[in-house]
Parts: C-alpha cells; sequence; structure tokens
C-alpha cells in the first residue's frame, strides 16, 4: 500500500486531501464527517473582516447609544451567553480541536490591517494549528497600483506575523502581475506556505429582472489547470508549503496538483456536490493509481513534473500557448 502521507505548513498529515473553507465547515458535525471520511486536515469557514467590524459596530450602538433605538432598548436581546460571530467561531476551534484528530486551520478573510492582530491571536490561542489569510482587495481604484496592492497584503500579513507563532499560509488570486515575485515577498515577510487560487463569485446579470445577482459557481476540473500551472513554476522556486484549491474533483485532478508540485490539495465543489464521502473514493482511486505506476509514496511523486524537473520547461511557458493554438483540430462535422 502506498504511503499518502504528505506534509503540510510544518503539519504531518496523512494524506493531501484538505477540505477547504466551505460551508461544510460551519458545523461541529460535518467536520467530525470530513474527518471520518479521510480529510487529512481541515480549513474552516472563513471569519471575515466585514461581519466582525459590522457586529462590533451594531454592539457598540445598541449598547452604548440605546435611546437610537426607542421602545427596543428595553429589550436587549443580548443575554449572558450571547456568543458574537468572532466568539461562535473560537469555541468551534475549541471543540473540533478537543474531537478531532487531524490539524484545524483557521481562515482569516479581509484586506485591512486594523484588528487583525487581535483576531490572530484569539485563533491561535483557541487551539488553530494554523492560520489561513485569505487577503483580497478590490482595487476598482484607478488610482491605486499593483505595488500598493501587495504592499497591503504583505504589512496585513507582517502584522499577523508578528503577533502568532502559528504558521500562516496566504491563499491568494491569480490576478498578479508577477506572480512568483510576490511570492518571494511574501516568504520574506513570514508566510509559510501559499494556496493557489482563491476562486472568486462573480456577480451576474438576470436579464428578466435586470438586476445584479450572486449565485454560486461551482468548479469543474478544467478550473484547475490554471493552478496547477503556476505551482510547477514554483516548485523548487521557493521553500513554501504550497497547496492547490479549485477545480480538483477527481483523483486524476489530485495526483497532476501533486506531480506539478503541490504539497496538499484542497477540496470545495467535489465536496459539496457529491458529500463528504467523496473523499474515500478519491484516495481509493489514488492509492490504485500509485500503486500501478510503482510510486512508493506521495512524496516520491511530489513535484516530479515540475518546470525545474522536465526536460523540456517551455511546456509550462509561453511556447505552450503557441502549441496548443497549433496543434487544435476541430470536432466532427464543424467545418471552416
Amino acid at each position: 500500500m502506498p504511503d499518502l502521507s504528505t506534509t503540510y505548513l510544518g503539519l504531518k498529515l496523512k494524506n493531501p486531501l484538505v477540505p477547504s473553507s466551505t460551508p461544510l465547515s460551519h458545523k461541529i458535525d460535518r467536520v467530525l464527517h470530513l474527518e471520518d471520511a479521510g480529510a487529512a486536515a481541515v480549513v474552516l469557514h472563513s471569519l471575515f473582516e466585514e461581519d466582525v467590524r459590522n457586529e462590533e459596530r451594531m454592539l457598540d450602538r445598541f449598547l452604548l447609544n440605546p435611546e437610537a433605538f426607542g421602545e427596543a432598548a428595553g429589550h436587549l436581546p443580548l443575554s449572558d451567553d450571547y456568543l458574537s460571530k468572532l466568539d461562535t467561531y473560537l469555541e468551534t476551534i475549541a471543540v473540533l480541536k478537543a474531537r478531532c484528530a487531524i490539524p484545524i486551520v483557521a481562515s482569516l478573510n479581509g484586506a485591512s490591517p486594523s484588528g487583525w492582530v487581535e483576531l490572530g491571536r484569539e485563533l491561535q490561542e483557541a487551539g488553530a494549528d494554523a492560520l489561513e489569510l485569505n487577503a483580497w482587495y478590490m482595487p476598482a481604484d484607478a488610482d491605486v497600483s499593483g505595488e500598493a496592492v501587495e504592499d497591503r497584503y504583505l504589512s496585513l500579513l507582517r502584522d499577523l506575523k508578528a503577533s502568532v507563532t502559528l504558521p500562516v499560509t496566504m491563499k491568494l488570486s491569480p490576478f498578479f502581475s508577477s506572480l512568483p515575485h510576490f511570492v518571494r515577498r511574501a516568504e520574506l515577510a513570514g508566510a509559510a506556505g501559499m494556496s493557489l487560487f482563491n476562486r472568486f463569485f462573480q456577480p451576474d446579470i438576470d436579464l428578466d429582472t435586470l438586476s445584479v445577482v450572486d449565485r454560486a459557481q461551482l468548479s469543474s476540473s478544467a478550473d484547475g489547470l490554471l493552478t496547477m500551472r503556476w505551482i510547477a513554476i514554483l516548485r523548487g522556486r521557493c521553500g513554501l508549503t504550497l497547496a492547490a484549491t479549485g477545480g480538483v474533483h477527481t483523483a486524476a485532478d489530485a495526483l497532476k496538483m501533486l506531480l506539478a508540485g503541490a504539497d496538499a490539495v484542497h477540496m470545495a465543489s467535489a465536496l459539496l456536490l457529491h458529500g463528504p464521502e467523496r473523499l474515500q473514493a478519491i484516495l481509493a482511486d489514488m492509492a490504485r493509481w500509485l500503486e500501478e505506476h510503482e510510486y512508493a509514496s506521495v512524496e516520491q511523486l511530489k513535484g516530479s513534473m515540475s518546470q525545474q524537473n522536465l526536460p523540456d520547461p517551455s511546456a509550462f511557458a509561453r511556447a505552450a500557448y503557441l502549441h496548443a493554438l497549433d496543434s487544435f483540430t476541430p470536432p466532427p462535422g464543424v467545418r471552416y
């Protein structure tokens, strides 16, 4: 039986499959189900900066200025056992650490430095094994440069690392003009890992109601190709843990990410579509493939097809674009 274990953020995992931040981690029983199904670690649902700040402002206004609410001030809904979003999140970590044998990764989603230092410290004290910093800022202002956006992320990372001793991994979008340069800067700033890539739910337009709507768009296997390419390029060029996220639905998808150089494979859409049991099926298929291809372990597999290890490094470079265009053939029955 091949050894499926891997190392992720300095943590020894029994296999590379790590459910990423999804609604499945909102409830303790669901996380326990993921563990039973084979998850090697779990990234909890994100604690959003906006949620914490809005709740704090609401409570301050309600408790410190009750006259503003008129008659409602006589019916304060807060009891001694009231738990804020942050309190609930911290309690979830504490309970899971008491009941789970796998690492629990807390997730912070935000882009402003204010307050994150305190939040990170509280998550560490609650027992989190690592922190995922999902730093995303929408740079819609034409006066804000790409360098300023990167500096914003790095400032947030440095503030967090100054406060916690836990490994911190950054979950990035693919929207960087020079991703390897930013990854190098993040490593120097204290990052322990990179998760590539964040998949954003994009607003859509409803043609019937002429309104902007939000819809959850789940991934497909094809969405993982961009991630695979960049992990292959980064493998061996940085000392960070590399986690692949987005587009992993099958054992084949996971194996390709590992061959490219991923240390761990995050999963979301496949678990939302098929449930936690999908992990068991993928792990069985991975073990079978490794055995058939005479790999003794995942460690032996990892990065063997990264750009550095390929006889032709151009396979992950611009030349691949030209080859893909030249090799395209129309489907049967289509004439040009």
